[in-house]
């Protein structure tokens, strides 16, 4: 069900770690994210992020596909609403072209999709709407541990 690097555990109850995520979730459908417990979380953190993306996009897009970038979670934090994001928390810019969550919508077979937790040393100084490239540039140097839920989708 959990996948975890050390401590941090992320999971989900509308999917276990590696199985199909629900059609719900999908972009062309209710396009609503899943919903997500967060455990385990390491002392010293001062803040949460979270990046969902495609790296099965690669051979129809050219590229790992994002579809959702969150960060400046609070550490204690244990759940993330379905459809939601936890209070104070900042949205990204996903490959839609969109701020927030874009669901799994794989082109032309079933693809896996990542949502890696970050438990960081810090807080982002970061705006609404920023890219994960800058995220995770942002993220360098300050992680203290990361896991990886997986789910999969198919067209």
């Amino acid at each position: 069900m959990v996948y975890s690097m050390v401590g941090l555990k992320l999971s989900s109850p509308a999917f276990n770690h590696g199985d199909d995520i629900p059609r719900k979730y999908g972009y062309k459908n209710k396009n609503v994210s899943p919903p997500f417990l967060i455990e385990s979380i390491p002392q010293g953190t001062k803040s949460l992020a979270l990046i969902m993306d495609d790296p099965d996009a690669m051979a129809p897009a050219g590229k790992i596909w994002v579809h959702w970038v969150i960060w400046n979670i609070n550490p204690k934090t244990k759940q993330i609403p379905e459809g939601g994001k936890p209070p104070g928390a900042f949205e990204g810019k996903n490959d839609y072209g969109e701020v927030g969550y874009g669901g799994p919508n794989p082109p032309d077979k079933e693809h896996t999709y990542l949502f890696k937790l970050y438990a960081l040393d810090t807080v982002l100084d970061l705006k609404k709407g920023t890219t994960k490239k800058q995220v995770e540039k942002a993220m360098k140097g300050h992680i203290l541990e990361k896991t990886v839920l997986k789910g999969t989708y198919a067209p």
